[in-house]
């Protein structure tokens, strides 16, 4: 009886801080929604995260935490310690991307800026990164003004940069976790264009991929086009390259562990009948194991050169693969038992039936980066839905493609997704903090 008195009590202790927090964030949304708002029509491409990041630091200094600006860029990090407990860091990414908005809402973003190539293009939220910073100032909110309600000590990281692999490489060198504090979890959210609003999906173990971008220029000897036979074709190495490629993920690796390889340009010549000298190919390579990556990376080397070998080019003109190591992303791993915890907090907070279990994608994200490092930090991410539900129901059953992450069209339904956002990412924080 002592025991079932015990539980009793724990619950409804636990059902009143969840109406009370319920009841809170109720009468804050017209601000959160006018701080998405605010930081919908202001994005800011990765490593100009300016105000961005200077709005986010304005609002946890406001709420009474410690506060340091510039780290790795334009990263911030907020602490506050509440008693003895464990060090739980929620992650929010800032930047924007070059994306002219073409969403049609009144409150579309209107920012251009000039690229490197001396072109105005504009600049659009089209990842969801407003609904992540304003949903992290909302988690912020709640669990600061209600700090009876657990111990330990709160880690707000505001990164930049994510678009680009860069920000947690920097904060991560910045001495993130050793100059700050070392988190015993690291907690994110991420939108999802494939999931209606007010909706939550958890993927244990990896979520996201490997990233790398590769360049590849293949060399040869030019001429005239009326001639070939005088000449050594890199427009012909490169397609046969490209189709060698193929192979890799069909032959080399093993059909029970995920590969893409993709040849997303190619690019030579200048005239109909003149054969250049050299062609460029850049691509995309996607796995999860470390060992894949690996693999994926010597066999395009063997092949670019094994195909230049058998054209008959001298060594001078092998061709070149460059992998972009500063932008490699590793794989996002959510720790099982981690993300067996968020689920279950989540399903607590809206209910069982509004979170999924998701599978792994192919996209990538630098929140794994967090779990990589020396001490071995647990780490979980979920999927939050940002689809209006009646335009999701309706595309379904029209067999419609939804616009999706990166596209000019992708519009969240930003008060239920906030909404969602905040109170799953609290409950969260909640669990980990209290848990016995």
């Amino acid at each position: 009886m002592k025991w079932t008195m015990t539980s009793l009590a724990l619950l409804v202790a636990s059902q009143t801080s969840a109406a009370t927090l319920s009841a809170q964030l109720d009468k804050q949304l017209p601000s959160l929604e006018q701080l998405y708002l605010h930081l919908h029509q202001n994005p800011e491409l990765s490593y100009h995260e300016v105000q961005s990041s200077k709005r986010l630091a304005d609002e946890f200094k406001a709420l009474g935490m410690n506060v340091t600006e510039g780290v790795g860029g334009h990263g911030v990090v907020a602490l506050f310690q509440n008693g003895e407990g464990p060090t739980i860091m929620i992650r929010a990414d800032t930047d924007g991307l070059p994306i002219t908005e073409e969403t049609g809402k009144p409150y579309a973003s209107k920012v251009t800026t000039v690229n490197a190539s001396n072109q105005t293009v504009g600049v659009m939220h089209g990842c969801g990164h407003d609904i992540h910073m304003t949903s992290l100032v909302g988690t912020a909110k709640q669990l600061m003004n209600n700090k009876s309600l657990w111990k330990g000590t709160l880690m707000l990281v505001a990164q930049p940069a994510e678009e680009v692999g860069g920000g947690a490489k920097a904060m991560l060198k910045e001495g993130l976790f050793s100059k700050y504090a070392k988190p015993d979890y690291v907690l994110g959210l991420h939108v999802s264009a494939n999931l209606p609003a007010g909706k939550v999906a958890v993927a244990p173990g990896y979520a996201l991929a490997n990233v790398d971008s590769v360049d590849i220029t293949v060399k040869g000897k030019g001429g005239h086009g009326a001639y070939p036979h005088t000449t050594i074709d890199p427009v012909v190495i490169a397609s046969r390259l490209v189709l060698a490629l193929q192979t890799i993920t069909s032959r080399e690796i093993s059909p029970l562990k995920p590969s893409v390889i993709t040849v997303g340009s190619i690019h030579g010549g200048s005239k109909h009948n003149v054969i250049s000298d050299e062609v460029k190919l850049q691509l995309t390579l996607r796995s999860y194991d470390p060992e894949v990556r690996d693999q994926q990376v010597a066999t395009i080397k063997r092949m670019a050169k094994g195909i230049a070998l058998s054209a008959g080019l001298p060594d001078e003109l092998m061709p070149s693969v460059y992998v972009h190591e500063e932008e490699r992303i590793p794989s996002t791993y959510n720790e099982p038992e981690l993300a067996v915890k968020v689920k279950a907090s989540i399903e607590t907070a809206i209910g069982q039936s509004n979170v999924e279990k998701s599978e792994p994608v192919m996209a990538g994200e630098d929140f794994g980066l967090y779990g990589r490092t020396d001490e071995h930090v647990p780490i979980s991410i979920f999927w939050l839905g940002a689809v209006e539900p009646t335009f999701y129901t309706q595309s379904v059953a029209a067999g419609k493609t939804l616009p999706s992450l990166h596209s000019s069209k992708f519009a969240p339904d930003y008060p239920l997704t906030i909404k969602t956002g905040v109170t799953a990412m609290t409950q969260s924080a909640l669990d980990l903090f209290n848990q016995q």
